[in-house]
């Protein structure tokens, strides 16, 4: 049974004591039949480490984390344990928003264009904008909603560009690009970079004080390594650059203090927090990933599945909910507020299968019943596929000429990729972030021993490389080399 059930039995020693914990529907649950409840989900799933949040009344009633946040170590994941909080930083940015808002420094409704120095396009990130006037007409309502037209990653598009796919604010399609723009418009706007806005607004007046943009060597001696699907570490997350939609590093203790304050108001005048859990945009899209995809369905409607300000939204016989989910490789988490009855679930997972028990404890820990599953793109563990076998690679040994020739930096607009030799394989690095270890499969043939990842490079006439690229998930994204 490979080791998850030993995993599961190294839950913290910070555990809540025995008390009872209030449902939805009024029934309570005890930490024993919580603990159960995890347990069996997580040993089911192949989860290597969970944390969980749950709110009643707006003030946290139970917080524990089970499993391991280093399995080779055994070191158990604690609720002090800081984990890559992939687009979870998304709904903490906004908070930062809507305080610039309250205080009148920021109007959702003026074109952003307006806040900056120079024309959009002239910036380097957005030259690609450089053709079409409509980037003038985007405000941060826009960004906040996801309906400015971009695409969530510019990556992900043919040509690599960034582009506006539909008039700006006409429907809703999520982007982590257009929360990258209203961060270059915050930082103008503030004088100051994220990182500090963010601790300084966010993170020091809420006391979530294991919580940063950035790595931080504070948190090198309880942080929680990332595990695929294969329960292959991937490493702790190290972020150099803020990145206002998905580098935030936390705990469970630090969100689960920023869910409160959500539901408190706290730090926000109660008319900003309503705004921005007031729908912007109704949702009529059947997933909300691929976000371009024009397949529409009317299945949300009755739970008025809609986009605020940096959340997402819905209607349950307990009010309206507000949510944000979070998904990086080797880390999936969820959060989900309930309004007027103020309970709160926060899930946060070191492990690719994470998503895999979000219905299991939101349906039992709370009695959640009415998460858009099929929208979100959750599958429970039980109804996934089989999971494919582990790549076979053979790893063959290349002379230092051969590798040299490959070495080199290569860029897409706003990453720069740079190829190193070390000994006898190559590195990768992507802008400023830690080095991924590539291995010679074949002369111009490398792959990765900790993602599925495959870097392939192209040479021109004179044997010298032209451009390497990268096969992801079924992608071919061709970098030039500079």
């Amino acid at each position: 049974m490979r080791v998850w059930l030993a995993l599961i039995a190294a839950g913290s020693l910070l555990a809540a004591p025995e008390a009872a914990v209030r449902r939805l529907d009024g029934s309570t649950i005890s930490s024993k039949q919580i603990d159960e409840t995890v347990s069996r989900s997580m040993a089911a799933a192949e989860v290597t480490g969970v944390a969980i949040a749950i709110l009643n009344d707006g003030h946290i009633a139970y917080l524990k984390a089970y499993g391991l946040r280093d399995v080779a170590r055994k070191l158990p994941l604690t609720e002090d344990s800081v984990m890559g909080a992939a687009s979870l930083s998304k709904a903490a940015f906004a908070y930062l928003v809507m305080r610039l808002v309250a205080s009148k420094a920021l109007d959702l409704d003026k074109p952003i264009q307006q806040y900056l120095p120079k024309p959009l396009p002239e910036y380097d990130a957005y030259r690609d904008l450089a053709g079409d006037p409509r980037y003038r007409k985007i405000t941060a309502r826009m960004l906040l909603s996801h309906t400015a037209g971009f695409p969530n990653l510019r990556w992900l598009n043919d040509d690599r560009k960034l582009n506006i796919n539909f008039e700006p604010g006409s429907r809703y399609a999520y982007s982590g690009e257009g929360i990258q723009l209203l961060q270059l418009v915050v930082e103008e706007i503030a004088g100051k970079p994220v990182k500090d806005l963010m601790q300084d607004r966010v993170f020091g007046p809420l006391g979530m004080t294991s919580t940063s943009m950035v790595t931080e060597a504070r948190f090198a001696d309880n942080c929680a390594i990332g595990y695929d699907e294969w329960g292959r570490p991937l490493g702790c997350q190290q972020r150099k650059s803020a990145s206002a939609a998905g580098s935030m590093q936390t705990t469970i203790r630090d969100y689960a203090r920023f869910l409160e304050a959500v539901l408190a108001s706290k730090g926000l005048p109660v008319a900003t927090r309503d705004l921005m859990l007031t729908p912007q945009v109704e949702i009529r899209s059947k997933h909300q990933f691929p976000s371009l995809s024009t397949e529409t369905t009317e299945a949300y409607r009755a739970i008025r599945l809609s986009y605020g300000l940096g959340w997402g939204l819905y209607w349950s016989p307990y009010g309206k909910v507000f949510f944000k989910e979070g998904h990086d490789e080797g880390f999936r988490h969820y959060a989900v507020g309930f309004e007027k009855p103020k309970t709160g679930l926060i899930i946060m997972t070191n492990s690719s299968n994470g998503e895999g028990i979000f219905q299991d404890l939101l349906e039992t820990l709370i009695r959640d019943t009415f998460t858009p599953y099929d929208w979100e793109g959750f599958v429970r563990y039980a109804d996934l596929p089989a999971r494919k076998p582990l790549p076979n690679h053979t790893e063959i040994s290349l002379d230092a000429s051969r590798l040299d020739r490959l070495a080199g930096r290569y860029s897409l607009p706003g990453v720069v990729l740079t190829i190193a030799r070390e000994g006898g394989h190559l590195s990768l690095r992507e802008n400023n972030e830690p080095p991924e270890q590539l291995f010679a499969e074949s002369e111009l043939s490398f792959f990765s021993k900790t993602s599925d990842d495959v870097v392939t490079f192209d040479l021109d006439s004179a044997d010298r490389a032209a451009q390497l690229v990268i096969h992801t998930g079924g992608r071919s994204i061709a970098v030039k080399k500079e």
